[in-house]
């Protein structure tokens, strides 16, 4: 479909104030979609098959959504749960969440050509966790049990991470030495409950550290944010995302605490119910950092068929980060350019 910016002369245009006027519109959300890390993440896998061929196995979803491993399995990725999985001497990506230590262990000693896409802001949080624990903190995360960039980030230093999962966990932690505690999080987390998490932990624990740099990925705090902004307005929220991406559907519950009427998840236009439309007179949008905008336009164009034609861009910041490449990729792609010049 049309670029945003084709369509501003039919239409569409960019907002960055208040918005007031009651009538029958979708306020779109910007920032939406891909963010740097998960660009990065499916351009890897993307590169791969262009270089080495079909087939290139996958550790887990390279990233949380359904169009995208759908879409990358069609052109010759095959995901795989554990390495085992992987042919000796095959080619595997790790995701963009991250993977333990002992991950990288097992594809060594199963001769595997590991490319390693983890964000690189995940990457920060494991270093942090190393830092920490070299020190002999005890490493409050915070998170949710089992999201693979959790498993991945305790795995760094086991013996030193206890698991917070949401406020209501924070009376069950054991501390070692209360001057020697530091919390770290997940980097897709809910902004609000995160704090609301942290100010219960200092409330035990007064000298509690924080992490040199935020651990909450920019994209994720800046898609939480417009959220927050337009879902007052909004009858019904919809955001465009898989039910497994845990920024997705922590902006579902951004807007709903933040004052939508009504918030739902979708993968696919298709699975909009009208139901959800009937009496609603403005219709926010948004998406997950793991979804390309491809998705959003076929939600508009949905919307438009029911009467919802008109579309307001709703801009609070804008996001020109971008990450390379993983050095072992772009050390091969180097190499087949200069064979291939020769």
């Amino acid at each position: 479909m049309a670029d945003i910016a084709e369509r501003r002369g039919r239409g569409w245009c960019t907002y960055h104030g208040r918005v007031t006027e009651a009538r029958k519109r979708v306020l779109l959300a910007k920032p939406r979609g891909y963010c740097a890390g998960v660009d990065r993440a499916v351009q890897t896998v993307e590169e791969a098959l262009k270089l080495y061929g079909a087939p290139v196995y996958v550790r887990k979803q390279i990233v949380h959504n359904k169009h995208v491993v759908n879409t990358l399995e069609a052109s010759g990725a095959i995901f795989v749960e554990e390495n085992y999985e992987v042919p000796e001497g095959s080619t595997v990506v790790f995701s963009a969440h991250g993977v333990a230590p002992e991950v990288h262990e097992q594809a060594r000693e199963r001769n595997l050509k590991a490319i390693d896409a983890t964000c690189p802001l995940v990457t920060k949080v494991h270093h942090e966790a190393k830092r920490f624990a070299a020190e002999d903190y005890d490493i409050l995360l915070i998170g949710h049990e089992g999201h693979e960039e959790v498993v991945g980030t305790a795995g760094e230093a086991p013996r030193h991470i206890q698991l917070v999962d949401g406020p209501d966990s924070v009376d069950n932690i054991v501390i070692r030495d209360p001057s020697k505690v530091v919390w770290l999080s997940q980097t897709t987390l809910s902004v609000d409950e995160t704090m609301e998490t942290v100010a219960r932990l200092k409330t035990r624990l007064p000298l509690l550290q924080s992490p040199p740099s935020d651990d909450i990925c920019y994209a994720t705090s800046n898609r939480q944010h417009v959220i927050k902004e337009i879902a007052p307005e909004c009858d019904v929220v919809i955001v465009v995302g898989s039910t497994n991406s845990s920024n997705s559907v922590r902006l579902v519950e951004v807007a709903l605490g933040a004052g939508a009427r009504a918030g739902h998840l979708v993968d696919y236009a298709s699975e909009i119910q009208d139901e959800w439309l009937e009496g609603a007179t403005t219709v926010g949008v948004s998406s997950g950092a793991s979804v390309p905008d491809e998705l959003v336009m076929e939600v508009l164009g949905h919307l438009a068929t029911r009467g919802f034609g008109e579309v307001t861009e709703f801009t609070t910041a804008e996001e020109r980060l971008t990450f390379s490449l993983p050095q072992e990729l772009r050390r091969d792609m180097k190499k087949a350019a200069a064979a291939k010049a020769s």
